[in-house]
């Protein structure tokens, strides 16, 4: 278990590498950040399974920012696990044109980033089809080569759009166990406090849709790793609730909307160092909190060493399958066969066929040619 001195360092790091950036681009999220920086710092440093020396590391467990609009997060922690295109400099440049360092995370820019989030709820459902990806591959290839954890931090926004009920209810009956999804529950939204706007119990709501759900204190690291141990075991995918403060440590902006979509503003971000004893000058990070961060970064060495060992051992054909689906490469020979057969068909049957029923027995038909 690692010390809370040593958490509460790692964590501010995250909460003013985000102040900071967001303040230098005058534009920003810095709350969800500074709420959920506890959050993040005891998933990446003690729980999930990664390594920065390759981002692309098939079996790595995936993280998902569904409320891509605390961007700075995401940033913050790929730069201090030492991803190598988000440097000091691409913190600096947070939201400017042609930076690696977007408002919303895009996968397509920045290494580390799993997918594109920013509409509210995209990223929930996004995560359950990673999470059926999963599932299937480890149904054809095994858990000696698949077996991971897909993770996402929610907002209460993402929570209000209709898109996350279809994907819960969905991921629950499904039993995909291997999702876990963590909620920012921090009773703020852009407007105030989220009783303007809703009244949903959220626990039920999940339950009733067949998650695992808890409630924890999100700025308790041990109630934070006690309960995504526990997720990890379930049956069923889970929520787990976890109660924070927006714009934890400004003294003044803390637990209110202003923490939510601007900068905290220079005299702000001074008497938030003061009041977490942060005495590093913007962008800097004390050679405590980066040692911290640099081991976290260590801890999935060894198991990608092991899994490429097992990859390397299985036969030349199953390898190459494997590659061909991780790497989106559709079977095209099989693909045009199939294609070629619905057409001759629809020809020598003649008639009129309509479109939705055409499109039907051209996707049966893929979808046999496709594994």
């Amino acid at each position: 278990m690692m010390s809370r001195t040593l958490h509460d360092r790692m964590a501010n790091a995250i909460r003013f590498l985000a102040m900071d950036a967001v303040e230098a681009a005058n534009s920003g999220h810095p709350g969800l950040p500074m709420g959920a920086a506890d959050i993040a710092t005891v998933l990446f440093s003690q729980v999930m399974t990664f390594d920065p020396a390759d981002p692309k590391w098939a079996d790595r467990d995936r993280f998902i920012l569904s409320a891509g609009h605390g961007s700075m997060l995401l940033y913050a922690l790929l730069h201090l696990l030492g991803y190598e295109n988000v440097t000091r400099e691409e913190l600096k440049n947070f939201r400017k044109l042609g930076s690696l360092t977007p408002g919303h995370p895009e996968n397509f820019i920045t290494t580390g980033i799993e997918t594109t989030t920013g509409p509210l709820g995209q990223g929930i459902a996004t995560a359950v089809g990673f999470a059926m990806g999963e599932r299937l591959m480890a149904s054809r290839f095994g858990a000696d080569l698949v077996d991971h954890f897909t993770y996402v931090l929610a907002s209460d926004g993402d929570l209000m759009e209709g898109i996350s009920q279809e994907a819960i209810e969905l991921a629950g009956h499904m039993k995909l166990s291997k999702l876990i999804v963590m909620w920012d529950d921090n009773l703020i939204s852009i407007d105030g406090a989220t009783s303007l706007s809703g009244s949903t119990d959220q626990l039920a709501r999940f339950a009733a849709s067949g998650w695992d759900v808890t409630r924890v204190d999100g700025h308790d690291p041990e109630a934070i790793l006690a309960a995504l141990n526990a997720a990890k075991a379930s049956p069923t995918p889970s929520l787990i609730a976890c109660r924070t403060v927006i714009g934890f440590g400004s003294p003044a902006k803390a637990g209110s909307e202003k923490a939510h979509g601007s900068p905290l503003g220079a005299a702000e971000i001074e008497a938030t160092r003061k009041a977490l004893r942060w005495d590093a000058a913007p962008f800097d990070v004390p050679e405590d909190a980066a040692a911290g961060w640099r081991a976290a970064a260590a801890r999935g060495a060894a198991a990608r060493k092991a899994w490429l060992e097992r990859l390397a051992a299985t036969s030349a054909d199953e390898r190459t399958e494997f590659e061909r689906r991780m790497g989106g490469t559709l079977p095209a020979a099989a693909l045009s066969h199939a294609v070629k057969a619905v057409k001759a068909k629809a020809v020598a049957d003649g008639g009129a066929v309509a479109t939705r029923k055409s499109s039907e027995i051209t996707l049966d038909a893929i979808t046999l040619a496709v594994p």
